[in-house]
């Protein structure tokens, strides 16, 4: 039996996807893994049963990597499953950003009780809201993963002239992504080129702050920014001055901060990238799916702190050891297995960063090697699984 623990509600969709050797909810002790959205980790004891975390979602910022990895417990993110959700949405902040329909809507309601006199009223006072199609208008997109290359195919289709920047490129977001893209180079082409600019990208020390008062003084004037991917990308206090300036005539974020709400030109959205019953039922769906995985077979998929393995079903008895990412790694554990005249049938490998993972299959017992292979110092976890 395994247990499951939900930190937050989870999608039917994704935990039908347990059978009866699991048992899941938020009131499991001691659990196997824990299925996770937007609830905060960082400042909680892991038990020694933990083996997994999956987030349901892209983003892992609620979740201490690092701290995991150092206990042996893999976490994994959904990575493209709310991207058509997150896609959907950026597209409407492009038409907000120019057409100002939200200070416009706003304005409406104002006309509550003028009876007859609205439609006139109406007429008189639209020409203050009135702003630029996006059509023929040149769009910069800062990262094309899973959703930045959604974006930039959607905003050529609606007649965009599309830039993309992304020197992380991966072969699969490169089959996807249209041929009708400009790419840029370096990020200067996106900022003195385009007339909206949109970041997807991940946050972390190199991306903290990509917008801040540099960048966006090589920006054109009257330049329109979005940010549907985290909301320290952008620094607040450099957009709320070029707000203020002129330079910037609108900023659309998901992630707003005190900084900028209320700030004329900010279009604050309360985090509602993935709020869609589709996305959050994709993302439940993977987000189990990867669990079982690992605590049946092994597999590593979409993790975020150790390297992906993709195994096939246990026949016979499979070791799995994740251990520091050291020289000579290899030759201990298979001496713990040749001393005690086990035959190794298969060894798996694979490294990311600091950690390695590695995998042993054989057709008998285990059992007396496990001992050997917790003693190596550089050993984190070991699983025996039948």
């Amino acid at each position: 039996m395994y247990n499951i623990k939900t930190l937050n509600k989870i999608s039917e969709i994704g935990l039908s996807q347990f059978d009866e050797k699991y048992t899941y909810g938020d009131d499991i002790e001691n659990p196997d893994a824990v299925l996770v959205r937007s609830a905060s980790m960082h400042d909680m004891d892991f038990p020694a049963s933990l083996k997994a975390i999956a987030r349901a979602g892209a983003g892992t910022n609620n979740i201490p990597c690092d701290k995991c990895a150092e206990q042996g417990i893999v976490v994994f993110n959904t990575p493209g499953a709310n991207a058509n959700a997150v896609k959907e949405l950026v597209l409407a902040g492009l038409l907000l950003s120019s057409r100002k329909i939200v200070p416009a809507i706003e304005w409406a309601k104002t006309l509550k009780g003028e009876g007859d006199a609205v439609g006139k009223l109406v007429e008189k006072g639209k020409s203050a809201f009135a702003g630029p199609e996006i059509m023929g208008k040149k769009l910069g997109v800062i990262g094309l993963g899973a959703i930045g290359v959604l974006v930039a195919n959607a905003a050529e289709k609606l007649g965009m002239e599309v830039y993309g920047y992304d020197p992380f490129l991966s072969v699969k977001g490169a089959w996807n992504l249209s041929r009708n893209i400009k790419p840029a180079k370096t990020l200067d082409v996106i900022f003195e080129n385009c007339d909206y600019i949109t970041i997807h990208v991940p946050l972390n020390d190199e991306t903290k702050h990509t917008v801040n008062e540099e960048s966006i003084a090589k920006m054109k004037d009257g330049v329109r920014i979005l940010n549907f991917a985290r909301g320290a990308l952008v620094d607040s206090k450099a957009i709320v001055k070029a707000l203020g300036d002129g330079k910037v005539a609108s900023y659309v974020v998901d992630f707003p901060d005190d900084e900028v709400i209320g700030v004329e030109g900010v279009i604050a959205i309360p985090h509602l990238g993935a709020s869609t019953p589709e996305s959050e039922e994709n993302c439940a769906y993977m987000a189990a799916n990867e669990v079982i995985n690992y605590l049946e077979n092994g597999s590593i998929i979409n993790s975020v702190n150790m390297p992906n393995v993709s195994l096939g079903d246990v026949d016979g008895t499979r070791v799995c050891i994740i251990h520091k990412n050291v020289k000579n790694m290899i030759a201990q554990i298979s001496s713990c297995f040749s001393n005690a005249d086990i035959n190794i049938e298969h060894l798996t490998n694979k490294s990311k960063g600091d950690y390695a993972y590695t995998v042993v299959d054989l057709e008998e017992s285990a059992d007396e090697v496990v001992k050997a292979i917790e003693d190596i110092d550089a050993v984190v976890s070991v699983r025996v699984l039948k």
